[in-house]
């Protein structure tokens, strides 16, 4: 996992809860890295999870509610890295669907060693989207976040729900406005 995932997390750790708390966070938690992280650097995806589960502990926050807001906020940042990536999309929708074919291409020019999820669409109207979410990590909740992230970007009020399977999570979109009716006519 990119270092950029963690440099973000104590920031936002730090701009929601305060310096002293990423202190404590970091000095409490078992890392491999002691918690020294570069943005470009690679890491390992559980010193996250540890990180994620200390800050339950400290807060008292359930641990799916940090990751959603987490990513929430990591997508406005990642977005800053190329904004040029996404200017071809309009929306949320246009985007998610776009993550495999144009996304992950992307970023795995600029990490070849990346391990990115995978997102299949399953179902797409202009009302609502159903992606597959695979990976070898337990971040859907982390995309959850990123797809809330997005929609604000494009100021669209959405409503994400996670359906957890055997291999992968089912995660589907739809906008606020619309009713089960209208999403089910199209």
């Amino acid at each position: 996992m990119k270092g950029i995932v963690f440099t973000n997390f104590f920031e936002m750790v730090e701009e929601k809860l305060g310096f002293e708390l990423v202190d404590q966070l970091i000095e409490g938690t078992e890392l491999a890295t002691g918690g020294a992280y570069t943005t470009i650097g690679t890491y390992d995806h559980t010193e996250l999870l540890a990180l994620v589960g200390n800050l339950h502990k400290l807060t008292d926050i359930p641990v799916n509610d940090l990751l959603v807001s987490y990513g929430q906020y990591l997508f406005p940042k990642l977005i800053l890295i190329d904004p040029d990536m996404i200017a071809p999309f309009g929306s949320s929708f246009d985007l998610v669907t776009a993550v495999d074919s144009i996304i992950h291409v992307e970023v795995k020019k600029l990490y070849p060693d990346a391990e990115l999820p995978e997102f299949r669409v399953v179902k797409h109207n202009k009302d609502e989207l159903q992606v597959t979410y695979t990976s070898c990590r337990p971040f859907a909740y982390l995309a959850n976040g990123l797809i809330l992230g997005c929609a604000e970007h494009y100021n669209e009020k959405i409503v994400v729900d996670i359906e957890n399977r055997e291999a992968d999570c089912l995660i589907s979109m739809s906008h606020l406005n619309s009713t089960p009716s209208q999403a089910s006519a199209d």
